[in-house]
C-alpha cells in the first residue's frame, strides 16, 4: 500500500503556548488523527530552535516524503536542506488606495473656472443686446 508521505507539524502545546511535534504521516490524514509513522523531533515556537533528527528526516525525504512549507523552512535553517525558503503566508492582495472625493472634484472645478470667462462674456453680450432692443420706458407722472 503506497502512501503519499508528509513531514509536517503536529500541535501539542497548551492554549497560548504553541509547541509542535515534527512527524511523518500520510498526507491525506489530519495530523491529530494519531496515525503517525515516526516522530522526528519537536519545535517550540516560543523558544525558536527546533530539535529534529536530521538523519531520519533525510531518510524519509529520500524515500519520497514531502516536507510542508514550515518544516522545509526549519530544515533550511538547520542547514539540512539546501535551497530557498518557501513563503508559507501566501500572496497578499494588493491594496488599492481610494482617491479622495476632493481630488475627483478638483479637475471639474478647474474646467468650470476655465469656461466661466467665456460664459461671462456671452452673458454680457446677451444683456447688452437685450438693453439695446428694449424700448426706453418713460416714467409717467401720476
Amino acid at each position: 500500500m503506497l502512501f503519499m508521505l508528509a513531514i509536517r507539524l503536529q500541535r501539542v502545546g497548551r492554549k497560548n503556548d504553541p509547541s509542535f511535534r515534527v512527524i511523518v504521516a500520510d498526507s491525506k490524514l489530519k495530523p491529530k488523527t494519531g496515525n503517525v509513522l515516526e516522530v522526528l523531533g519537536s519545535y517550540n515556537a516560543r523558544m525558536g530552535k527546533p530539535i529534529i533528527n536530521l538523519d531520519r528526516a533525510k531518510h524519509w525525504m529520500s524515500v519520497g516524503a514531502k516536507a510542508s512549507g514550515t518544516v522545509h523552512n526549519l530544515l533550511i535553517d538547520l542547514k539540512a536542506v539546501s535551497g530557498k525558503k518557501i513563503n508559507v503566508l501566501g500572496k497578499k492582495t494588493p491594496i488599492v488606495k481610494e482617491v479622495p472625493k476632493e481630488e475627483v472634484k478638483a479637475p471639474a472645478v478647474v474646467e468650470a473656472v476655465a469656461e466661466a470667462p467665456a460664459v461671462a462674456e456671452v452673458a454680457e453680450e446677451v444683456v447688452a443686446e437685450a438693453v439695446a432692443e428694449a424700448p426706453a420706458e418713460t416714467p409717467k407722472a401720476e
